[in-house]
């Protein structure tokens, strides 16, 4: 259990600064309050709003709290903080089939644009995914970064996975081409693709992500798919933002959310599985292979309210 503690200890220090902004907002209202009444759930929105959890999820939890009150006749201010995260945990479960692609021959897709630990989380998992015992390959479809694929080829030789990549600015498409038959010819597991991601020429980067997955399809029709969208957590709103591009461009099934640690918006993942009804998969905080992990709505939640280790 040591690994798993000390991810949850660091989890609770990286979200140091959006718990510290919840829970002054947080105990200014459950002090402040006597009764339960709009201004409460107003004031209570306010605090939600401020820490990035966003409007439309924040709208859903306290219609969901204003519910859970009504029904169980609620009178208590003190009753509604339980409350509050127990609908918010409610929310962020991940559901039991969200790590299908590990029990079946499976085709990983990493997009997101560039900067936000997309290369690095698809190295992680490589490693994560060699450990169970499982025959990865990696493939470097992001072309146009010499960093990418360099990067990824110090990942591949820390996860020992096998790692396919094609010249510097070719086509991705080819070497996702490749990457599939590799798989299939060695009977990989889990094949890996990390893809280039240029959002602001969003025209491109569809057009490569339609002829990257027409090519899966067409080569590698029974494999399980899973595409996910990496995303940095210090990027709040704009995080969310990214997340709709891309899921107009490929058929996202989960998010991985980077760089939780340090950041006050660390709410984004509550407003990103509100809004885009996508679960957050895994969380990234720090460079080792073990600081990307499975998302869990329990301990996340726990870590962004209360900060102790129940």
């Amino acid at each position: 259990m040591g690994e798993k503690k000390g991810f949850f200890g660091r989890l609770i220090n990286g979200l140091t600064k959006t718990r510290d902004s919840l829970k002054s907002g947080m105990e200014s209202i459950f002090s402040g309050f006597s009764e339960i009444d709009d201004d409460f759930y107003e004031e209570l929105e306010e605090v939600l709003i401020m820490a990035d959890i966003g409007v439309a999820a924040t709208e859903e939890i306290i219609e969901n709290l204003k519910a859970k009150v009504k029904e169980q006749k609620i009178k208590e201010v003190s009753v509604c903080r339980e409350l509050l995260i127990e609908s918010i945990k409610e929310q962020m479960q991940v559901g039991e089939t969200a790590y299908e692609f590990e029990n079946r021959q499976s085709v990983v897709l990493f997009v997101g644009v560039n900067g936000v630990g997309k290369t690095t989380s698809a190295g992680k998992l490589a490693g994560q995914l060699k450990t169970q015992g499982k025959k990865v390959i990696l493939a470097a479809a992001d072309t146009f970064r010499a960093a990418a694929v360099k990067q990824l080829t110090e990942w591949s030789a820390r996860a020992g996975a096998e790692l396919i990549a094609g010249q510097e600015g070719g086509d991705p498409a080819a070497v996702v081409f490749d990457a599939v038959n590799a798989a299939k010819a060695r009977n990989a597991d889990v094949l890996i693709c990390d893809t280039a991601g240029r959002l602001h020429n969003k025209k491109n980067l569809m057009e490569e992500l339609r002829k990257i997955n027409r090519i899966i399809d067409r080569e590698f029709p029974d494999a399980y798919r899973e595409t996910l969208v990496v995303l940095d957590g210090t990027t709040g709103q704009n995080a969310l933002a990214q997340a709709k591009q891309f899921s107009e461009v490929a058929d996202i099934t989960g998010i991985v959310l980077t760089k939780l640690d340090g950041t006050a918006k660390g709410g984004i993942a509550i407003a990103i599985q509100s809004e885009l009804n996508l679960p957050v998969k895994y969380i990234g905080i720090g460079e080792q292979i073990e600081d990307l992990q499975k998302f869990n709505a329990d301990a996340f939640v726990d870590a962004l309210f209360e900060g102790n280790d129940r």
